[in-house]
């Protein structure tokens, strides 16, 4: 576990905020504006958009920051990051769907990892100017506000987001449960259970380092927990960086949460 260095942490968390910020309107200067897109590999799609905020990221990051190592969606990956104390891990547009779509459910998620955890995290939401920020032990804010996650509360009623299958097939065992709909960005998903707006939100086997970290930071200093099936803890900067499935949830609602996707894993 990394020791927290609030002055250090506090200048990471000025330049990824400074540097979201810029990024976004790099973004928005494609969202709505019929931009080029493409299929990679593994069939998810990519726009033009995607890799020149990619490309401002990493011009931006790694000049501020050279020894740090480099972990993003739309940079090919090399094992030089493994053997860096920190590295910044970066998604430029996180619900790249959603941002062709035209919907605002997209984000831009920036973190600084540290021995295998999150400790410091910015997370824009470009269309309506949402900035989620957090450091290691320094607690988590939205738009400069402290998040705090309520405590007490039962699982009746609760919200929660996640792929629309999984949320029907749930309702089924748990007719109390209030399903959210789907949310393109994973990372604004678990974000927003750090902001009270929903109680839990799943993520599917193999999502990647760069669609969590930011978030993970966020709900962990608001009070919440991201953490697999088994419920241990999120690692990262890895060989591989995927992941197993997820449940993002306010810490009374864990348990349940984890026994509730459980039975349906």
């Amino acid at each position: 576990m990394p020791v927290a260095n609030p002055t250090t942490y506090a200048e990471d968390l000025a330049l990824l905020s400074r540097a979201a910020a810029a990024a976004g309107d790099i973004a928005l200067g494609y969202f709505r504006h019929d931009p080029k897109v493409w299929q990679k590999d593994n069939a998810s799609p990519v726009t033009e958009a995607d890799l020149a905020v990619d490309r401002f990221l990493k011009d931006e990051l790694m000049a501020s920051r050279p020894d740090y190592g480099w972990l993003s969606e739309e940079t090919e990956d090399n094992t030089d990051r493994l053997d860096c104390e920190r590295l910044f891990v970066v998604d430029p547009i996180d619900g790249t769907r959603g941002f062709i779509a035209g919907v605002d459910e997209w984000t831009i998620s920036l973190a600084v990892v540290e021995a295998g955890r999150p400790v410091v995290a910015a997370l824009l939401q470009p269309t309506c100017g949402r900035l989620y920020t957090a450091t290691l032990g320094g607690g988590a804010a939205l738009d400069g506000h402290a998040l705090r996650l309520m405590t007490g509360g039962g699982n009746k009623g609760a919200r929660i987001a996640g792929p629309a299958g999984l949320l029907t097939r749930l309702r089924a065992d748990e007719p109390s449960l209030r399903p959210q709909g789907f949310i393109a960005s994973l990372a604004l998903r678990i974000a927003m259970v750090a902001d009270g707006r929903i109680d839990v939100a799943v993520a599917k086997a193999n999502a990647n380092d760069w669609d969590i970290a930011a978030a993970d930071l966020i709900l962990s200093e608001a009070g919440g927990d991201l953490v697999d099936l088994s419920g241990a803890d999120v690692g990262y900067n890895r060989p591989q960086p995927t992941h197993a499935a997820l449940i993002a949830a306010r810490a009374p609602l864990t348990g349940w949460a984890r026994q509730l996707l459980g039975s349906h894993s």
